[in-house]
C-alpha cells in the first residue's frame, strides 16, 4: 500500500518553527540540595488514590475498604439505554481492575449490596459540543453518591471510580475520597490518521475505550490524504476500489463504530481533505485534478496532488461527496483539511492561472478562500460547521469556522483575533516520538512559540558539560497574550499521531501512556497538572489501561519477538534504557524528500520502532540518582544493581545480535548504554579504572551530541543522526552521579 511522509507532519512543523525540545524528565532538578533543602522524591508510586485527569478537588485522607462483590446502582432518574449499558460496562472494568467478580444490578436498595445512587439531569443530544461534564463523587463504606449534570459526567464519574480501586494482599480495596470535578475545556481530543495506515475497527475502538477512561470527548479521523482514502462511498465507487488499497471502513462499519464512541460520551470528527493533500481522491477520479496527468511515481507528489478549484464539476464531486460522508457521521463538525495546498499546483496550470486573474484571485489563498466558502455553504446546507487547518486563516473564512491550530500560537492568536473558534493541536503532535513530560510541559494557552523547546537543554546541558544543537531558526517578534474574549474562543485541543512510521501493530505503544498525561493538560486546571509527579501517575494509570484491554506492552512483545524469536531478554533490556529518536528524525521518507532524494517506503521493523519514548525504567533511575546526589544514601545499592544490569547487558546483545540480524542497527546503542552504566557504576565507587572521570565525561557529551541531533525540527534536516536511531534515556541521572561525585551532602 502506499504510504508516503506528509509534508504536513515534516514541513509543517519545519514552517512552524514550534519545535517541543528534548526533555530530561526530572533533569530540573539536578543542582545538589541545599542544607535547608529537601531532596526531591525518588520515583516511587505515589500515594494513592490515582486518578488521571487529576479533578478540580479531590479529598481524601488515604483510607480504603474492601471491594463489594455486589453493587447496586440505585437512579434517581430514569437512566437511558446508554447509561445502563455504561453501568455494565462499568462492572467489567471493575472486575478487571479488582481481580475478582462485581456484579452491579439495577434496582432498589438491597440491604446485602453496596448502593451506588446515580442522580443526573437528562440532554436532548448526546454525546453533543455543549455537553455538559460536572461531576460530584462521594465514596463511603456505606455507599457511593454519584451526582451529575448529564450522561457525560456519569460517564466520568464511573471511569474515576474504577480508578479508585486498587489490588492490595488482603484483597482489592476502594479508597475513601469526594471529588468535585469538572473539564477546563469542552473539546479534548484526539486525531488519529488513518489514512497513510490503516487501523481495524477493533483497534480504533480499544482506543475509544481508553480514552474514555481517562475523559477524552472527541475522535477525530483524519480518513482521506494522499496515500489513500479510507470509507466505501457508494456514490463514488471508485474511492474504495482504486484509492483505498483493499483496506477501507464499510458505511454499516461507520455507523457502529459512530454509535460506538457515543455510548463513551465521545464525538467522531470526520476530516476529508480538500483541496490539497488529495492524491487518493484525485487517483479514482483524474478529472478534477489541477495538474494532468497526475505524477504517480514521485512518492512526494502524493502530499502535493491539489483539486481543481477552477472546475466547475469538481464543485459538484465535493458536494456529492461530503453530503454522503456528512449522513455517515452525525456530529456537527465536518473537517474539511484545507492545509499545505502546493501553490505551484495552481499558479504554473496556464487554465487556473488565468482564471485566477479573471477574477482577481491576487494569491493562491485567495482562490483557496473562495473553494473554502463555497464548501461551507454546501456543508452548512447538510447542518455542518467547517473545521479546516490555520492556513484557511490566509484569506477570509465563513463566520463560525472552527480553526484547527498547528502552526504555532501567532495563528491561534490570528484566529482568535477574527472572533472564529480555535482547537490546538500542534504541541501535542505525537508522531514527534517526544516523551510524554515534554508534551505535558506546555500549556494550551501558552503564547510562547517555543514554551517546550527550552526543555531541549535538559539533556544535552547539566553539571557535567553542555553540547549546543545547531539551529538556522531566528527569534520572532513576542506574541500579545490573549485577551479573556479571546481564551473563550479556544474550545480545547488534541493529541494528533499521524502514521507514517506507525502502523496498526505500533498503534497502542505509540498513543499511551502519553495521550493520558496530554489528556490531563486538556481536562484539569494547570495548578493540578504538576510534572514532579506524572511519571509515578502515570505508570499506575498504564497499568489499569493495559488491564482493561490496550495492547502496548503486548504488541511490543510481539514486535520484539519477531526480531529475536526466543531471545527477548536482552533486547528488552536494551529498550528499557532507550529511546527513538525525536521530531521526525525516524521519518526516513521525509529526509529523502527534503534532500531532494528518490523518497522510499519505510519498514517499521526496527528496534527503534520498538522503542519507546517514555521509559518508566529510566525515568525511576534518573529520579533516583537526583534524590542520592542530594544525599539520599539509601538509595545506592538500587542505584549500583540497575546500572549492573545495563552495564553486563551488552555483552548477551552482541550473541543475540549475532543470531537476529535485525538486531544489528542497534549495537551502537548498546554499546553506548553500557559505556553509560559502567560511568555511573564509577562514580558510585564500583569498578574504576585510571581516567574513567575524562572517560565518563567523554562518554556523556557523546550521548548528548545523539540527543542533539534530534533536539528540533531544524536540527533534524541537517544533521546525522545516531546509529540505530536510538538515543539514551539515562543521561540525566548518569550525569548527576559523574558530575557531583565526591561532594554529596549526605542525609541521615
Amino acid at each position: 500500500m502506499i504510504t508516503g511522509f506528509s509534508i504536513r507532519t515534516g514541513l509543517r512543523v519545519l514552517a512552524a518553527g514550534c519545535a517541543i525540545g528534548v526533555l530530561a524528565g526530572l533533569g530540573a532538578h539536578l543542582a545538589p540540595a541545599k542544607a535547608d533543602t529537601a531532596p526531591p522524591a525518588a520515583f516511587n508510586a505515589p500515594q494513592p488514590p490515582v486518578i488521571m485527569p487529576a479533578p478540580s478537588t479531590l479529598q481524601t485522607d488515604g483510607s480504603a475498604f474492601a471491594l463489594p462483590a455486589k453493587w447496586q446502582v440505585i437512579w434517581q432518574s430514569p437512566p437511558t439505554p446508554l447509561l445502563s449499558r455504561a453501568t455494565q460496562r462499568f462492572a467489567n472494568r471493575m472486575s478487571v481492575v479488582a481481580g475478582q467478580a462485581v456484579s452491579v444490578e439495577s434496582a432498589e436498595k438491597d440491604k446485602d449490596t453496596f448502593p451506588l445512587h446515580i442522580q443526573y439531569a437528562h440532554e436532548a443530544s448526546f454525546p453533543a459540543p455543549t455537553m455538559r461534564e460536572d461531576y460530584t463523587l462521594d465514596v463511603k463504606p456505606d455507599g457511593i453518591t454519584l451526582t451529575a449534570q448529564g450522561p457525560a459526567g456519569v460517564l466520568h464519574g464511573l471511569a474515576s471510580i474504577v480508578q479508585l480501586v486498587r489490588r492490595e494482599a488482603a484483597g482489592p480495596v476502594m479508597a475513601q475520597a469526594h471529588i468535585e470535578d469538572s473539564p477546563r475545556f469542552a473539546w479534548r481530543g484526539l486525531m488519529l490518521d488513518v489514512s497513510r495506515h490503516f487501523m481495524s475497527i477493533p483497534t480504533i475502538q480499544r482506543q475509544l475505550d481508553a480514552m474514555e477512561m481517562v475523559k477524552l470527548n472527541v475522535l477525530h479521523l483524519h480518513l482521506s490524504d494522499g496515500a489513500a482514502f479510507r470509507v466505501e462511498s457508494r456514490h463514488y465507487p471508485r474511492l474504495q476500489k482504486i484509492s483505498s488499497h483493499g483496506q477501507y471502513y464499510t458505511q454499516a462499519e461507520i455507523r457502529n463504530l459512530v454509535q460506538y464512541a457515543a455510548e463513551r460520551g465521545i464525538r467522531i470528527v470526520p476530516e476529508f481533505d480538500t483541496p490539497g493533500h488529495s492524491f487518493a481522491m484525485l487517483l479514482a477520479y483524474p478529472q478534477y485534478a489541477s495538474v494532468l496527468p497526475m505524477n504517480t511515481t514521485d512518492r512526494a507528489e502524493i502530499n502535493r496532488a491539489a483539486l481543481d478549484p477552477t472546475n466547475p464539476a469538481t464543485y459538484s464531486f465535493v458536494r456529492g461527496l461530503y453530503a454522503e460522508m456528512s449522513a455517515l457521521f452525525p456530529d456537527p463538525v465536518f473537517h474539511i483539511g484545507g492545509d499545505e495546498v502546493v501553490a505551484k499546483q495552481w499558479t504554473l496550470t496556464p487554465r487556473i492561472a488565468h482564471y485566477m486573474q479573471a477574477h482577481h484571485f491576487a494569491t493562491p489563498a485567495d482562490l483557496q478562500a473562495s473553494f473554502t466558502n463555497r464548501v461551507a455553504q454546501m456543508l452548512k446546507a447538510d447542518g455542518k460547521t467547517v473545521m479546516g487547518w490555520d492556513e484557511v486563516l490566509a484569506a477570509s473564512v465563513p463566520p463560525h469556522t472552527i480553526i484547527e491550530s498547528w502552526r504555532g500560537p501567532a495563528n491561534t492568536a490570528k484566529a482568535a483575533e477574527a472572533g472564529l473558534p480555535v482547537v490546538i493541536s500542534g504541541p501535542y503532535y505525537l508522531d514527534r516520538l517526544l516523551p510524554a513530560s515534554a508534551y505535558y510541559e506546555t500549556d494550551p494557552l501558552d503564547i510562547r512559540k517555543d514554551a517546550a523547546e527550552a526543555q531541549a537543554a535538559a539533556q544535552t546541558t547539566g553539571p557535567g558539560g553542555t553540547i549546543t544543537p545547531p539551529t538556522d531558526t531566528k527569534p520572532e517578534a513576542p506574541i500579545p497574550p490573549l485577551t479573556k474574549q479571546q481564551k473563550t474562543l479556544i474550545l480545547g485541543a488534541e493529541g494528533a499521531l499521524w502514521t507514517e512510521v506507525v502502523d496498526e501493530d505500533m498503534l497502542d505503544a505509540r498513543l499511551w501512556p502519553r495521550m493520558a498525561a496530554v489528556a490531563e493538560r486538556f481536562w484539569s486546571i494547570p495548578q493540578n497538572c504538576v510534572p514532579q509527579t506524572l511519571y509515578g501517575r502515570l505508570a499506575v494509570t498504564q497499568d489499569k489501561l493495559n488491564l482493561l484491554g490496550l495492547k502496548s506492552q503486548e504488541d511490543a512483545d510481539a514486535l520484539l519477538d519477531r526480531l529475536a524469536a526466543g531471545e527477548t531478554q536482552a533486547p528488552h533490556v536494551l529498550l528499557s534504557a532507550v529511546s527513538p529518536i525525536r521530531n521526525y528524525a525516524h521519518n526516513h521518507e521525509f529526509l529523502q524528500i527534503r534532500h531532494k532524494q528518490t523518497a522510499t517506503e519505510q519498514d517499521l521493523n526496527t528496534p527503534s520502532d520498538i522503542a519507546s519514548p517514555d521509559s518508566f525504567e529510566a525515568e525511576k533511575f534518573n529520579a533516583e540518582a537526583i534524590a542520592f546526589v542530594n544525599g539520599k544514601v539509601v538509595l545506592k545499592p538500587e542505584l549500583e544493581r540497575q546500572l549492573t544490569i545495563w552495564a553486563d547487558n551488552d555483552a548477551a546483545f552482541n550473541q543475540v545480535a549475532a543470531r537476529h540480524a535485525a538486531l544489528t542497527p542497534a549495537l551502537a546503542a548498546s554499546a553506548r548504554l553500557a559505556a553509560l552504566a559502567r560511568a555511573g557504576l564509577a562514580a558510585l565507587g564500583a569498578e574504576r579504572t585510571p581516567g574513567w572521570r575524562e572517560q565518563a565525561r567523554q562518554t556523556l557529551d557523546a550521548a548528548r551530541k545523539e540527543i542533539a541531533a534530534s533536539s528540533s525540527i531544524h536540527v533534524v534536516t541537517n544533521t546525522p543522526q545516531p546509529a540505530g536511531d536510538l538515543i539514551q534515556r539515562i543521561v540525566p541521572g548518569v550525569d548527576a552521579l559523574v558530575a557531583h561525585e565526591g561532594t554529596l551532602t549526605l542525609l541521615p
